[in-house]
């Protein structure tokens, strides 16, 4: 029996190498496509999305980069990450809210670069 879809929310990160325009948006977008890549997400799906930036990121919003792939009718979020010693440095992370016929165990979250430190026991 078909599932129907359901409201999912899927987690991801990434880190950037230098805090400039160019990489938050590459990175960004980066992220955001294996998120809808690996998740077989289409624009339609997605519900909002929330960003957040460790404090070292001050030169671009992740969101400008969401936006820059066509994401002009999805609600989008961004705020800044608290600052925990030992965690990792020029840090975007994102939640996506969205509708998905599968199960929640077939979520896939995405980790990249240095963020992969932050779910280990997740292999993107």
């Amino acid at each position: 029996m078909a599932m129907g879809k359901v409201l999912r929310a899927i987690r991801g990160a990434t880190t950037l190498d230098i805090d400039t325009q160019e990489e938050v948006i590459k990175k960004t977008q980066e992220l955001l496509g294996e998120v809808f890549t690996k998740n077989d997400l289409e624009e339609d799906d997605v519900v909002s999305i929330v960003f957040t930036t460790t404090p070292d990121i001050v030169s671009a919003f992740p969101a400008t980069a969401a936006r820059s792939m066509g994401l002009e009718d999805t609600p989008l979020l961004g705020a800044c990450e608290q600052s925990v010693a030992g965690s990792p440095k020029l840090c975007i992370r994102l939640l996506v809210h969205c509708y998905m016929d599968a199960p929640k165990s077939a979520v896939r979250h995405v980790y990249l670069h240095g963020a992969t430190v932050l779910r280990p026991d997740i292999r993107s």
